[in-house]
């Protein structure tokens, strides 16, 4: 041992001289980096243990999940939930035991994907060119979109601006949302925002027991689109216009139907937070879906 020192010394293949002392802190070191890589690790694989990220046109991160191998059929949630919800629907379930691939994704704004705070984030059909660059991405070249609610709104942006889109499905939604100062989502963006609005209490209530955020959500009723009643008399692509019986809070889905050229019209069980749950939703959908 050289001089005093109380630390042991050893020398590897090369002659070099290292201190226990320092050894032992370097791999404390190295157990901990360890540690901490697998557990966020974990964590990430329990996040996305069925889905990915990707970065968008803007590169706001995006999460969705790809299921099954046969014809994609894209889900586009609504507002106040997020991709996830369809897993709580027969549609889900339906879709992939008749065999086909279905992609859902959490709308920016919503779940696990980037919320931004800058409203400009939501503006210029942005939903709709995150679903376009997720196809890009997925290499998809033809498929099928069935939205829900807000969800439909942003169905009627892709029948518009992609070109993949064979067929749509639009439920839970009236012909309201053609006028670009439609009263409810200007009372929406208000009563997000923080206005006083009584008619929507419970709505903000819900958003913040819920703890999703409140900011972003008033954005995305801020930036939402409108398509015009003439921009989709000239959609070429069969659509099913889909509405519970129970279902008014979007305006009048017949009078939405008959602004399309090939529409198919169908009612089924429910209000509106519960018709897409049901089975006579996915069978409707479905058989729509199947129609060459």
């Amino acid at each position: 041992m050289p001089g005093k020192k109380s630390w042991c010394y050893f020398r590897n293949q090369k002659g070099v001289s290292y201190s226990m002392k320092n050894y032992y802190y370097n791999l404390l070191v190295l157990l901990l980096a360890l540690f901490f890589i697998q557990k966020t690790n974990a964590q990430v694989k329990n996040l996305t243990d069925s889905g990915a990220y990707f970065k968008s046109f803007d590169n706001t991160r995006i999460y969705y999940e790809v299921k099954g191998s046969g014809e994609p059929v894209l889900l586009v949630h609504g507002f106040i939930v997020n991709g996830q919800s369809w897993k709580r629907t027969e549609l889900y379930k339906d879709l992939l035991t008749a065999g086909y691939k279905v992609i859902i994704l959490d709308q920016r704004g919503n779940g696990f994907s980037d919320k931004p705070h800058d409203s400009t984030a939501y503006d210029n059909d942005a939903e709709a060119k995150d679903i376009m660059a997720l196809m890009k991405l997925l290499k998809i070249k033809k498929y099928s979109a069935v939205g829900y609610s807000r969800g439909s709104i942003i169905v009627s942006r892709l029948l518009v601006l992609d070109k993949k889109i064979k067929k749509g499905v639009m439920g839970g939604m009236g012909a309201e949302f053609t006028n670009p100062q439609w009263p409810r989502r200007i009372m929406f963006y208000k009563a997000l925002s923080g206005e006083n609005v009584p008619e929507l209490a419970s709505m903000v209530e819900n958003v913040k027991k819920q703890g999703l955020d409140q900011q972003a959500l008033a954005y995305l009723q801020r930036s939402q689109p409108s398509t015009s009643k003439e921009d989709l008399g000239k959609i070429k692509q069969p659509i099913l216009i889909i509405c519970g019986d129970k279902d008014s809070d979007n305006g009048s889905a017949k009078e939405l139907a008959d602004l399309f050229k090939h529409p198919t019209y169908k009612i089924t069980p429910g209000d509106h937070g519960g018709a897409s749950r049901t089975k006579e939703f996915s069978t409707e959908v479905i058989s729509f879906l199947q129609k060459k």
